[in-house]
């Protein structure tokens, strides 16, 4: 496992643990995955050497914060916890009342790296982050955090807290490489991290899927698998296929490790079990070659995505919707 050393939070591995189906209806796992498969996927984390594990309060609505927090048991402590706040309110009291709920399910004192989930179109970071101060003063949670900020943003987050907010989670990966161009420059100028969020861009990357062959579930959703996006597609999966077999990975492992050899860049993709869990590790060891890391990144900048129609919106909600209510009627 690769490591950096991050002011506030000691040492981070380059691959986490993303929590977000845990106790999530949305990734159709079951109940059973909530109670004995993720505590298997968070104990072998453990042994392998990972210390970053995120969550957030409405992943589940808290069961993902009461999940990750029951597995980790003793080792709650030792580790990187990262949540995040809702800021649908983000009023100083609001947050300080939400933080603690977090920490609560957590079982924690204090939380390691606090975040807030996405900018407030309406409410400053002047209003926001003197909340988040007033939590770093308390010894409440050891270091701020932000998600889905651009960089200006992100600066304002940081004159607004009156010192580093050290992180920010965005959506990072070979399919959506934008953040290359200011936030990965940012953060190692800054001493800070990025921490990639759908690092395999939802199973795209593991190259599996094609326009005879698409997802259903929650990833009917996203605009990455319409057949249109499926075809541009191809050719940056076909070199990520062509890459990884040269290195003996998978391309799955090949997209993470491409993400961590970044420097100031951790990944924090998700499990559906301990054998994936163990994949996505074994990425952070593998060694690119110049050659290979220029190829997945011209591929990565050359794939353009069209968003999806409103009518195609609608359709993937109300297939998601209908295959719930199966779901539901199934269990009775």
């Amino acid at each position: 496992m690769k490591y950096l050393d991050v002011d506030g939070l000691g040492r981070v591995s380059r691959i986490g643990l993303g929590a977000w189906q845990f106790g999530s209806r949305e990734w159709g796992y079951g109940d059973r995955y909530a109670s004995d498969t993720a505590r298997d996927i968070v104990q072998r984390a453990l042994a392998l050497g990972v210390t970053l594990f995120d969550t957030a309060e409405i992943y589940g609505d808290g069961k993902s914060e009461s999940i990750l927090g029951e597995a980790l048991g003793e080792r709650r402590a030792d580790v990187v916890v990262a949540s995040k706040f809702w800021p649908r309110a983000p009023f100083p009291q609001v947050l300080q009342r939400h933080e603690r709920a977090s920490a609560r399910r957590l079982q924690l004192d204090r939380i390691p790296l606090y975040q807030i989930h996405r900018p407030n179109r309406v409410v400053p970071d002047s209003v926001i982050m003197p909340g988040m101060r007033g939590l770093l003063d308390g010894g409440d949670i050891a270091a701020a955090g932000v998600s889905n900020y651009s960089l200006a943003r992100w600066r304002k987050a940081d004159a607004a807290l009156g010192r580093p907010v050290i992180s920010n989670q965005v959506q990072f990966s070979l399919a959506h490489p934008g953040v290359l161009d200011d936030l990965v420059p940012f953060a190692v100028r800054e001493n800070r991290i990025v921490i990639a969020y759908s690092p395999l861009a939802q199973g795209l990357l593991g190259a599996n899927y094609g326009v005879d062959h698409r997802p259903g579930g929650i990833r009917a959703l996203n605009t990455l698998f319409d057949a249109e996006n499926l075809r541009r597609a191809e050719p940056l999966l076909r070199t990520l296929r062509d890459v990884a077999r040269e290195a003996g990975a998978t391309p799955a492992q090949m997209a993470l490790a491409w993400l961590v050899d970044l420097p100031g860049v951790v990944a924090i993709p998700g499990a559906s079990g301990v054998e994936q869990l163990e994949s996505n590790v074994a990425a952070a060891d593998i060694r690119l070659t110049a050659e290979s890391r220029n190829a997945l990144t011209d591929a990565a900048r050359a794939f353009r995505p069209v968003p999806m129609s409103r009518k195609q919106v609608l359709r993937g909600y109300r297939d998601l919707l209908a295959g719930a209510v199966r779901e539901k009627l199934r269990r009775g």
